[in-house]
């Protein structure tokens, strides 16, 4: 991401407030593909024909952000996706009631 910016010129671009805002963007265009999807059909719905692929095609938009937000803010995103992994077993117990965690 760093070397496809870059050659492009729009490292200008990238500073965190614009990557995130253009993560957002991603996230509403993906959410935009489920919006009006009853829950209980989503999944197999999106899993063929032209909602998978354009599903695919708004993931990969966010991931893309996502890591070129990473890079500009010095973040190790395996690692940090580790420790939060690791922080999120500690606290939540294999098993646990999911309801016994809202507020």
């Amino acid at each position: 991401m760093r070397h496809f910016s870059r050659v492009r010129n729009w490292t200008r671009f990238h500073d965190p407030k614009s990557l995130i805002l253009a993560l957002v963007g991603e996230v509403g265009e993906l959410s935009e593909l489920f919006q009006w999807l009853p829950a209980d059909q989503a999944a197999q719905q999106a899993s063929t024909g032209d909602l998978q692929r354009r599903a695919a095609d708004e993931m990969s938009d966010v991931l893309l952000y996502l890591v070129r937000l990473a890079d500009v803010l010095e973040v190790d995103l395996g690692q940090a996706a580790t420790q939060k992994l690791k922080l999120a077993s500690e606290k939540y117990e294999p098993g646990d009631d999911p309801d016994r965690y809202r507020h």
